[in-house]
């Protein structure tokens, strides 16, 4: 298993210069605001946290809690977890957080509209697959299959007690839940929002290709943010310049492993059960809402290009970047201005489509 290990720490060194890319293109010239950074492991990733300002250093504090309460809360092997709590309830109800409610409602959004693209009852899928312990695994046809039939996330029910502010969550008895394709986006939206209630006006995030920001850099200008070359570990294709949003990166480069000389990664098809087959390299979504940039990265990756476009055609509300394995980096037409193509990325080809 060698080669697994290697693909991981890997996988975690990728994330690190990521992180570092997008913090070195979007500091401040010396002499402007006071920065304080910090650098966290949660979520299976490192993070890191920048604010500016007399308040940086509370709402660091405010943020890495928040990030910390909600990995707490959605590890489904804890057993103090919520997300255990939801896959052993047996079908009975259990009583959920609004971040958890977001990140069902928005996840159920994308896969209605993604005709089930993006499921957040495949945890069986995932876990057999060895994405949960790393104990990485090619299932039997008759095993996937088996996790297949527990797919629910139709049949889920939520509940609001609007008093309380509470939810009520009940799935089959069969069913299990993983919030992977969620919990950074819902993490990075509520840890901004936390910073800013500290009274932060201007940071930025990054946990593990999630990246998301707080108003604009001290001076004023533009944050610019790296899209990770997904066969380089080293390198970027290109910058992006935002403003207050969120930029969320999927692709089978992040976690993988090799079996009998085939690379095997974790985004898998619902329809299948199986990595997808896309082929596309990765998916960058920028959007407002984080939790929703989460759960199209997924999505659009499970989709393809021809599929993935399509749906932003048909609903909107983000922009989008695919690198595709023809060497082509395909822009959604409100990035014209805003995307520029690394110097080291030469061998892409940039499109922009309406």
């Amino acid at each position: 298993m060698k080669h697994t290990r290697i693909f991981s720490d890997r996988a975690k060194r990728c994330a690190a210069l990521l992180l570092c890319l997008c913090m070195a293109l979007s500091l401040p010239a010396c002499g402007e605001n006071r920065k304080v950074s910090r650098e966290i492991y949660a979520m299976d990733t490192v993070m890191t946290l920048t604010a500016y300002g007399d308040n940086a250093e509370a709402g660091l504090d405010a943020a890495e809690s928040v990030i910390m309460a909600m990995d707490a809360m959605l590890d489904p092997e804890l057993p103090t977890s919520t997300v255990y709590a939801i896959n052993h309830a047996n079908g009975s109800s259990v009583v959920v957080s609004a971040q958890i409610a977001k990140m069902l409602t928005t996840a159920k959004t994308v896969y209605d509209q993604s005709g089930g693209a993006l499921d957040l009852s495949i945890y069986p899928l995932v876990k057999r697959w060895g994405f949960i312990d790393q104990k990485y695994y090619k299932p039997t046809e008759a095993e996937i299959a088996e996790d297949l039939s527990r797919l629910c996330f139709d049949k889920m029910t939520l509940t609001s007690f609007p008093a309380s502010g509470s939810y009520s969550l009940t799935i089959p008895e069969y069913g299990q839940f993983t919030f992977g394709a969620a919990a950074k986006g819902c993490a990075a939206e509520n840890a901004i929002d936390a910073m800013r209630q500290a009274g932060v006006k201007s940071g930025i995030i990054s946990l593990g290709g999630n990246v998301q920001t707080l108003g604009l850099k001290p001076d004023g200008s533009l944050w610019k943010v790296a899209i990770q070359d997904p066969d380089d570990p080293d390198g970027y294709v290109g910058v992006i310049s935002v403003g207050e949003t969120a930029v969320v990166t999927s692709g089978p480069y992040q976690r993988n492993f090799v079996i009998k000389g085939v690379t095997y990664h974790h985004i898998l098809n619902p329809a299948t059960g199986h990595p997808s087959g896309s082929s596309l390299r990765s998916v960058t979504i920028i959007c407002e809402d984080g939790t929703m940039a989460d759960c199209l990265s997924t999505a659009m990756f499970v989709l393809g290009e021809t599929k993935a476009l399509n749906y932003w055609r048909q609903y909107g509300g983000f922009e989008m970047i695919l690198v595709t394995s023809d060497d082509r980096i395909v822009c959604t037409r409100g990035l014209l201005e805003e995307f520029s193509l690394s110097s080291s990325a030469s061998q892409y080809r940039v499109m922009y489509v309406e």
